[in-house]
């Protein structure tokens, strides 16, 4: 599977060149997997384009996994990968946990859908609760997106209020995303936006909307977005301008919450108003979770006359209850997700040490275990700083990975789990060094245009 390395002549325009370099890696791609090839096109006929998960797609096709243990995964024609999508951060676990094994062998013995509380939902509350020191009370649902959903609709209710400021390039769930505008299947909420990182922008547009403003949704780290972090003077500024118009500040933790052992709220010790949980949370069974202060939450209290009804048949799925407290408890305690910070930080950073050393506009952005590579030689700190010619280069960076055995995000995410060792991060850092070697001319070319 390995790429063939050897001094490529790059003619024609940057784009021109960029393309004939995409259509080499694509023309590799289809020899080295028929079976994956042939599956794609089978399930064309009863899946739209083969696919259930417009995330997965890319051209000329997707692989289709049948295996995975720690953290590598096995495809149909054979090959293994180093699996760093970790879906999108949910595999934070890998693929074959022992303890997480052990809790759904359990339920599984035990019966699976009791309709009714177990003991699972209430440790894994009480987990969180003293994980998130924001919330004080929580609820679970069926995944990020609907936690995102009851913590915007908690907003609304709360403040009596409508309008919901978002920002460009934010994904906060699969119909609650701005990448490149507005998604034609948003719910239709009333939402304004502004420019990430923008303090002054976001500042006055809060100010415009005031005591319309029901509540601010944010990533701490703008994911989708290029894995952006957030500035700690805008986070902060947020904080300051929804409490001083009377508005709910939403952090939309689902990924980030993974990062040290209470999320980038606990890094930068400014606090939400509500926080969103998901992807690991479960053990990477489907989950999600939204809370707050008791004030807030309380709202949701059945005892209580005139209760907001929270509805949802698998929230407390006892699956994703039981694999989430042995994740949470005997896993990813706050002790291990320390180390887990610093020695994945010291990865994303060990990449851009070789990439300054090579000279070559490449550039790891994100934080810890959530790394996306740019073709910059600076961070990007705002979504307007990706340039057209660093989203021309993604395929190829893309292709040349799987031709590798290095499974990675299409858009260049890359995340780190837990199973992950030194041996594979320095097979990673030689596979991305000999592509800077090989495509340096080309990327230098394809940004210049």
């Amino acid at each position: 599977m390995v790429s063939p390395m050897y001094s490529d002549q790059f003619v024609g325009t940057p784009a021109e060149a960029v393309t004939a370099a995409i259509e080499d890696a694509r023309s590799r791609y289809v020899a080295a997997n028929p079976l994956s090839q042939a599956a794609d096109e089978d399930a064309a006929r009863h899946l739209p384009g083969g696919n259930t998960r417009s995330v997965l797609h890319f051209d000329p096709f997707p692989l289709t996994m049948v295996g995975g243990d720690g953290a590598e995964l096995t495809d149909f024609d054979g090959h293994r990968y180093v699996d760093f999508v970790g879906e999108y951060s949910a595999a934070l676990f890998g693929h074959s946990n022992a303890v997480i094994k052990k809790a759904l062998h359990a339920v599984l013995d035990d019966g699976v859908t009791m309709g009714a509380p177990t003991r699972y939902e209430r440790e894994l509350a009480a987990l969180l609760c003293a994980r998130f020191p924001s919330m004080d009370q929580v609820r679970f649902c069926n995944s990020g997106t609907e936690a995102n959903l009851m913590a915007l609709s908690t907003a609304r209710v709360t403040t009596g209020r409508n309008t919901l400021l978002a920002f460009n390039d934010g994904y906060h769930g699969g119909v609650i995303k701005f990448l490149g505008g507005r998604c034609a299947l948003n719910v239709p909420f009333d939402f304004v936006l502004a420019d990430y990182n923008d303090i002054e922008g976001t500042s006055n547009l809060i100010d415009q909307v005031s005591t319309d403003l029901a509540g601010v949704i944010v990533e701490p780290i703008l994911g989708a977005g290029g894995n952006i972090q957030g500035n700690r003077q805008f986070l902060q500024m947020l904080r300051e301008k929804t409490r001083e118009v009377g508005a709910l500040l939403i952090y939309d933790e689902v990924k980030t919450a993974r990062l040290g052992p209470s999320g980038v709220q606990g890094m930068i010790g400014v606090e939400p108003d509500i926080t969103t949980l998901g992807k690991f949370i479960g053990g990477g069974l489907p989950t999600g979770a939204f809370g707050g202060p008791a004030d807030v939450m309380q709202q949701f209290n059945p005892k209580r006359k005139g209760a907001l009804a929270h509805a949802g048949t698998f929230n407390n799925n006892v699956f994703s209850m039981a694999a989430g407290c042995a994740a949470m408890r005997e896993i990813y305690t706050p002790e291990r997700a320390a180390e887990f910070l610093d020695w994945s930080e010291a990865f994303r950073l060990s990449l851009n040490d070789m990439f300054a050393s090579k000279d070559v506009p490449m550039y790891a952005n994100g934080l810890g275990s959530m790394i996306a590579i740019h073709f910059s030689r600076e961070p990007t700190k705002r979504p307007g700083d990706i340039t057209p010619g660093c989203r021309s280069l993604r395929p190829l960076l893309h292709l040349e990975l799987l031709l590798e055995g290095f499974l990675i995000c299409s858009r260049g995410d890359l995340f780190l789990s837990l199973p992950m060792n030194d041996e594979q991060l320095s097979r990673a850092r030689i596979t991305l060094a000999k592509f800077a070697d090989r495509y340096k001319p080309l990327i230098e070319q394809a940004l210049a245009a």
